[in-house]
């Protein structure tokens, strides 16, 4: 109690100067300590949350999940989950009610909407699973069971149920199909019928 009127008489005899300057750094400290101690208990919060349920699976739960990819101004492909979860290294994301596109020279050239999809960082595979639809930029149409695209250089695969499409000239079933880097091109594998129709005049 005496220290505390010690120091109580002291700053009552610094000029005013010196007692502005004396309050600024006490409300900068107080400040300080207040955030250190505010981010330790939300961190703690957070590992606990994580470590909620089984040991071996912690994974991260999110709603509204958008990844893109982007390198020297250009944009390769941006995929937009309704819902979704990340890994325990958070190297890969799952999402649900997925929709997106992928680009070719900054155009879009082939869109997409799938019940399931997911994002694997390491590699930077996305493969689409359920009930997945793509569109190319010269409006051919493909339905498929999986769907993965490996880089904006490689060849994008279509595995299991594949019905493709295009306009009202051609339909074609198959077990498999591949569209060629250039999003213009694709081929069909397995079981396959494709029927072409002529063009109305």
């Amino acid at each position: 109690m005496e220290t505390l009127k010690k120091i109580y008489e002291r700053f009552k005899n610094l000029d005013k100067k010196k007692r502005s300057y004396f309050i600024a750094i006490f409300a900068v400290i107080f400040v300080m300590a207040w955030a250190f101690i505010s981010a330790g208990l939300i961190t703690a919060n957070f590992n606990r949350a994580q470590l909620k349920g089984n040991q071996d699976e912690q994974k991260v739960d999110a709603v509204g999940i958008i990844i893109t990819e982007t390198k020297d101004g250009n944009k390769y492909f941006e995929i937009y989950g309704e819902t979704g979860h990340y890994s325990n290294d958070h190297s890969i994301a799952t999402l649900h009610n997925v929709i997106g596109n992928f680009y070719k020279d900054n155009e879009v050239a082939m869109s997409f909407q799938s019940s399931k999809g997911t994002y694997d960082e390491k590699t930077g595979v996305i493969t689409l699973y359920e009930n997945t639809y793509i569109v190319l930029k010269d409006n051919t149409s493909l339905n498929t069971d999986k769907l993965i695209w490996s880089g904006s250089d490689k060849e994008t695969v279509a595995e299991g149920n594949v019905l493709i499409k295009k306009n009202n000239e051609m339909i074609a079933t198959a077990q498999k199909g591949i569209i060629g880097a250039d999003y213009e091109k694709f081929k069909i594998i397995g079981k396959t019928q494709t029927k072409i129709y002529g063009k109305e005049k």
